[in-house]
C-alpha cells in the first residue's frame, strides 16, 4: 500500500503565527505522521511515505534546526523556493519515479499551491485524498466532494472548540446494512472517535437506539463476524460513549435526540461543534436552529441514504461515514471469517443462532429441507427474533451472504448450508442440551430439570468439547437461554423444595413440544428408545453398548471403594459424576446409573450430609446383586494377578499380566484405567507403559488379607 504524507511548513507556520499561536515543532512532525498511519490504517508509521516541503532560506537561523527535527521524526526534507512550481517539483522528485499508484494521499497545508496534486497523482480507484488545514479551502471548487477535508488542531494538540456527538445508532446502523457494509461495531467506536476528536475537544457522545431490543437492529459483529449486539453497550461504554436507550422506530429516536440537542445547546458551556450521524431529513429544523446559534454543524451520513435537504443545505458540513471508515461487505466478512480461524473464539449465541434454529423447526413442520425466505421471516417475526419484516429480509440477507443460507431456485428458497461451521456448532449444541433435558425427563419421570442440575450435567457432556464450546457456566446459561428465547425449552420459576419463600429457576419442554420439530433429519441420537434395562446381564449390556457396561463396572468399583474405606453406607452421586466424568461419552454415566438402578445393583435416594443442613442426592450398591458380585469379583481377581506380580517382585505391566494369566480373556485398558483412576496403580514416571501397585491401599489390604484366611 502507497500512502503519502506532504507537509506544507511555511503555509502552517504562516497561519500558526497569524493566529498568535505556539507550536513544538517535534510535536508538529510525529503526531502530523502517526495521524497520517493511522488515518491510512497502516501498521506502523514506517511504511508512510512522509515528506517536508518548504523554502528553507525563509526559516533564517532555525533552518537547520527544524530540518533536524522533522529528519529524526522519519521525513525527507525537501528544499522549494518558488511556491508556484511547488506542485510540479513534487511530482518530478517523488511520484513520477513511484511506480505504485497511491492509495492515500494527505496534504498538511491550507494553501491552494498543492492542490494540482490532487489531480496529477497517479491513484489507485478506491484512493483517498485529505487535506489537514486551518481552514477549508476546497469548498466551490471541483474537489470539494472527491477531497477530504479534515481541521488540523486536533492533530497538534490545540483544542479550540467543543465537540457534542448525537448519533442515531439506528439510522446508521440500517443505512450502513442497506448499503451492503457490515456493522462493524468495534470499528464504528473507533473511527466515531476519532473523527470527532478531528474537530475539537470532545465533551459529549451519545449513541441512540433500542439497545437490547432483540430485532431491532442490524447484526452488530466483530471483525471476526462474530454477532455481538448484547455487548453493544458495554462496549460504547468503555469508549465514554453514552448509550441512550429509545424504542424501535424513527421518530422515537428522532425526538429524543432533537429533545437533547436543543436543551444541551441551551446551557453556558454548550458546545461550539454539533455533529448529528444521522441521514434523516427531520432533524433538518434542529440543525437550522443551532446554525442560528452559531454553532457549527457536521452531518455523518451514509452515502445514499442521506437527505437531499441535509445534503443541499450550505449551512452544513456533511462527511461521509464511508470516507473515514474501512468497513467491510458481507462477503469480503464471510472470507475474512473463515480465513481468520475464528472457530478458536467463544462460540456463543448470536442472531445467526435464530436463523438456524427457526429454519430446522420450521423445515421439520413442513416436512420440507427447502424455505421460501417469505416463510422463514414469518418465522422469525413471530418467534420475536426480529422485529419487522424489513429487519428480517436483513437479516436473511446478512446470513446468505455469510454462507449459512444458500439460495436454491431464483424464486427465492432457500436452504441451510449444513457444512457451515456456525451451522453445525448451532445443532450440534442445541440437540446436546435438548437431549439432556429430554432424558432426564423421561429416564428420571421429573417434572422439569433443575437449572444448576443442568448446568452441572452440560459441563460433563464430551460431545461438547469443542472449540469456542462448553468453556464456562455463562457460556451454558447464554445457550440454555437462547433455546428459552426460541421457544425450544421453557424456564420457569418454582419454589424451592427446602425454603418455599425462594424461587429457583427450572427448565422444561414446552407443551406442545414434539422432538421433530427440533432438529433437522436425519434423527438425533435422543429420539431413539432406551431398551428395558431389567434382567440384561453385563455380558449382554457389553454387547449391546460396551460404553455404558464400562461405566457400570467403575461406578460399582468407585462407590464400593469410597463406602468401605470411610465406613459409609453411600457415596454423593455429584462427586461420583466429576470422579468418573473422563470417561463418561454422552449419556454412559446416566445409563449406567439407570442399568443399576434396573437391576436393583444400587439405590439412589436423599441422605442426610453431616457436612450440610440440605439432603444430598448418593448412590450405594446391593452388596447381594449379581451385577455388583460379579464385577466386585472381576476386580479382586485383578487386584490377585498385582499382588502376584509385586511378590515376584516383577514389574507391571499389560505383558506382564498377560503372562501370568494367558487364558484369561481381560480387557486390560479397562482395568488398568480403573486401578489408576482408584489409585490401586500409579504411573511409573519416565517409563510409558509401566505401573507400582499401592501396597497398603484399602483395598489391596483386603484382597491381600482373603488371599491369607484362604
Amino acid at each position: 500500500m502507497a500512502a503519502y504524507l506532504i507537509v506544507d511548513l511555511d503555509d502552517l507556520l504562516q497561519r500558526f503565527r497569524a493566529r498568535n499561536i505556539s507550536v513544538d515543532l517535534q510535536e508538529l512532525a510525529v503526531g502530523l505522521r502517526g495521524g497520517a498511519a493511522l488515518a491510512a490504517g497502516l501498521v506502523s508509521a514506517d511504511s508512510l511515505k512522509a515528506v517536508v516541503v518548504a523554502d528553507w532560506s525563509q526559516q533564517g537561523g532555525s533552518s537547520m534546526n527544524y530540518q533536524r527535527i522533522f529528519k529524526a521524526a522519519g521525513y525527507d526534507v525537501f528544499d522549494m523556493p518558488r511556491r508556484d512550481s511547488l506542485a510540479d517539483a513534487l511530482i518530478l522528485h517523488y511520484f513520477s519515479f513511484d511506480p505504485e499508484p497511491v492509495d492515500e494521499l494527505i496534504l498538511a497545508t491550507s494553501s491552494p499551491d498543492l492542490i494540482p496534486l490532487v489531480r496529477r497523482v497517479k491513484t489507485t480507484r478506491r484512493a483517498r485524498v485529505r487535506m489537514w488545514g486551518s481552514e477549508n479551502i476546497l469548498k466551490g471548487t471541483e474537489f470539494e466532494n472527491q477531497v477530504i477535508f479534515q481541521p488540523l488542531d486536533t492533530l497538534l494538540g490545540i483544542q479550540s472548540r467543543n465537540v457534542a456527538v448525537y448519533i442515531d445508532f439506528e439510522n446508521i446502523a440500517i443505512s450502513l446494512s442497506e448499503q451492503g457494509f457490515i456493522v462493524n461495531l468495534d470499528h464504528l467506536i473507533d473511527r466515531f472517535v476519532m473523527q470527532a476528536k478531528a474537530h475539537g475537544q470532545v465533551v459529549k457522545i451519545a449513541a441512540y437506539a433500542p439497545w437490547g431490543q432483540r430485532g431491532s437492529l442490524p447484526p452488530l459483529v466483530d471483525s471476526a463476524g462474530r454477532e455481538i449486539a448484547d455487548e453493544a453497550p458495554s462496549r460504547l461504554m468503555l469508549a465514554n460513549i453514552d448509550p441512550v436507550f429509545n424504542l424501535p422506530g424513527k421518530n422515537s429516536a428522532d425526538m429524543r435526540i432533537a429533545r437533547d440537542v436543543i436543551t444541551d445547546a441551551g446551557h453556558e458551556d454548550a458546545a461550539d461543534v454539533y455533529i448529528m450521524a444521522s441521514g434523516d431529513r427531520d432533524f433538518n429544523q434542529v440543525l437550522n436552529a443551532l446554525r442560528a446559534r452559531n454553532k457549527t454543524v457536521i452531518v455523518w451520513g451514509v452515502r445514499g441514504s442521506t437527505s437531499r435537504q441535509l445534503e443541499n443545505n450550505p449551512n452544513i458540513i456533511v462527511e461521509y461515514i464511508e470516507d473515514f471508515t474501512n468497513l467491510q461487505t458481507h462477503q469480503s466478512l464471510s472470507t475474512a471469517a473463515l480465513a481468520s480461524g475464528a472457530d478458536s473464539a467463544g462460540f456463543t449465541p448470536s442472531q445467526w443462532s435464530s436463523v438456524i434454529i427457526q429454519f430446522d423447526r420450521l423445515a421439520q413442520a413442513l416436512g420440507r429441507e427447502v424455505l421460501s425466505v417469505h416463510r422463514l421471516i414469518d418465522q422469525l417475526q413471530e418467534v420475536g427474533a426480529v422485529i419487522s419484516r424489513s429487519r428480517g429480509e436483513d437479516l436473511v440477507s446478512q446470513a446468505m451472504s455469510l454462507g449459512i443460507l444458500k439460495a436454491v431456485a431464483a424464486n427465492g428458497d432457500l436452504m441451510l448450508n449444513s457444512a457451515h461451521p456456525i451451522v453445525e456448532k448451532t445443532r450440534l449444541i442445541r440437540d446436546r442440551i435438548v437431549m439432556r433435558v429430554m432424558n432426564t425427563l423421561n429416564v428420571r419421570g421429573w417434572e422439569y430439570v433443575n437449572y444448576g442440575f443442568l448446568l452441572k450435567g452440560l459441563a460433563m457432556d464430551r460431545d461438547l468439547d469443542r472449540p469456542g464450546c462448553n468453556y464456562s457456566d455463562q457460556w451454558r446459561s447464554d445457550w440454555i437461554d437462547c433455546l428459552v428465547r426460541e421457544r425450544i425449552l421453557v424456564r420457569e420459576l418454582i419454589p424451592h423444595r427446602h425454603n418455599p419463600e425462594d424461587l429457583v429457576p427450572v427448565i422444561k419442554l414446552p407443551p406442545e413440544y414434539d422432538p421433530q420439530t427440533v432438529t433437522a433429519a436425519p434423527a438425533p441420537r435422543y429420539q431413539e428408545e432406551e431398551p428395558s434395562w431389567a434382567g440384561m446381564t453385563l455380558a449382554e449390556l457389553d454387547q449391546f453398548n460396551s460404553d455404558t457396561a464400562n461405566m457400570v463396572r467403575r461406578i460399582i468399583v468407585s462407590v464400593e471403594q469410597f463406602t468401605s474405606f470411610r465406613n459409609f453406607t453411600w457415596c454423593p452421586l455429584g462427586s461420583l459424576h466429576r470422579r468418573l466424568r473422563p470417561f463418561d461419552r454422552g449419556m454412559a454415566f446416566q445409563r449406567a446409573v439407570e442399568y443399576l438402578k434396573e437391576n436393583e445393583a444400587v439405590v439412589i435416594a436423599e441422605y442426610p450430609n453431616p457436612q450440610s443442613d440440605f439432603m444430598t442426592k448418593g448412590i450405594s450398591i446391593n452388596p447381594e446383586s449379581p451385577v455388583v458380585q460379579e464385577v466386585l469379583a472381576c476386580r479382586d481377581a485383578f487386584i490377585r494377578l498385582l499382588l502376584a506380580l509385586y511378590d515376584r517382585n516383577v514389574l507391571i505391566t499389560d505383558a506382564s499380566v498377560r503372562a501370568l494369566d494367558p487364558d484369561a480373556n481381560w480387557d486390560l485398558d479397562l482395568w488398568f484405567s480403573i486401578m489408576e483412576t482408584e489409585n490401586v496403580l500409579n504411573p511409573v514416571p519416565g517409563r510409558v507403559g509401566q505401573y507400582s501397585l499401592f501396597r497398603t491401599h484399602h483395598t489391596v489390604n483386603l484382597v491381600a488379607e482373603s488371599m491369607r484366611a484362604e
